[in-house]
Order: C-alpha cells, then structure tokens, then sequence
C-alpha cells in the first residue's frame, strides 16, 4: 500500500502559531515600552542636577562678606547673602532673568543660612542650599562658604 502524506501545516496549526507569537510579541512591546519610559527619568534628574550646580556654583563665586543690603535682581548679587532674596520656586532664567528656552518646567529656590562647619563657628560659615523641582520631583544640593 502507497500512503501519500502532504508536507505542510493545517490552518488550525497556523492560526495557533500566529496566535502565540502575537502574544510573545506583545510581551516583548510592553517591555520595550517600560524601558523606554524609565530611560527619561535620569535625563531629567542629570538636568535638575546641572541646574542646581550652576545656581550653587554662582552662589559660591560670590564674596561671603554680608552686605546689610539686598540687591533687588540676581545681577546685582554682591555677596552670598543676596541669595536669600531669591524668590523661592523661580523659574530656570539667566543672571538678566530673561527664560531659558527648554527649562521652563523647572524651578529653583536659594537659601543661605548660618552655620557652624566642624571648627569654624556659625558667625564665619554658610550653607549654600538649591532646591530643583520638576513637578512633582525635586533635588536638593548644599554647599559651604567660609568667611576668608
């Protein structure tokens, strides 16, 4: 007897393969997707970062001396002291205070207080404090100034 036996797959068999591959498909979009989002999150916490260590490095270039006067815009920042008068939660603009484009869901606040730093008292130290925010995420740097 001569049995002839076709090569191939029916459509059942088909329609199942298509079937578990669309779903091993669809797992693999997901993940894909998830990725994707978390992979944003360090570019904006790099941006919050950049932004504080400019704000704190311009604080920090400024003399410690404490001038009883506080300058009404940033450019006219004399000492360290001046920053207090930042408004707190400004958004991201240049000395001029002209916007940054780019940056304007960031804002920044500036505090400088009196504080005493190991064996330097409170009278000749400062802590420099910037807080970043992005809605609902915020970073926060500090740095020291001693009086020379």
């Amino acid at each position: 007897m001569y049995s002839k036996r076709m090569a191939g797959v029916t459509l059942v068999e088909l329609i199942i393969a298509i079937v578990i591959i669309s779903a091993a498909l669809a797992g693999l979009v997901a993940a894909f997707t998830q990725a994707n989002r978390a992979s944003v999150d360090p570019l904006l916490t790099q941006q919050m970062v950049a932004i504080g260590e400019s704000m704190l490095e311009e604080a920090m270039l400024k003399p410690f001396t404490d001038n009883e006067n506080s300058e009404a815009t940033r450019a006219d920042y004399t000492d360290i002291w001046d920053f207090n008068s930042y408004p707190a939660n400004s958004p991201v603009t240049d000395v001029a205070g002209n916007a940054i484009a780019g940056l304007e869901r960031y804002t920044v606040t500036v505090r400088v207080t009196a504080a005493a730093l190991d064996q330097v008292p409170a009278i000749d130290a400062a802590r420099i404090s910037v807080t970043v925010r992005n809605g609902n995420e915020s970073i926060v740097l500090h740095g020291w100034r001693t009086r020379p």
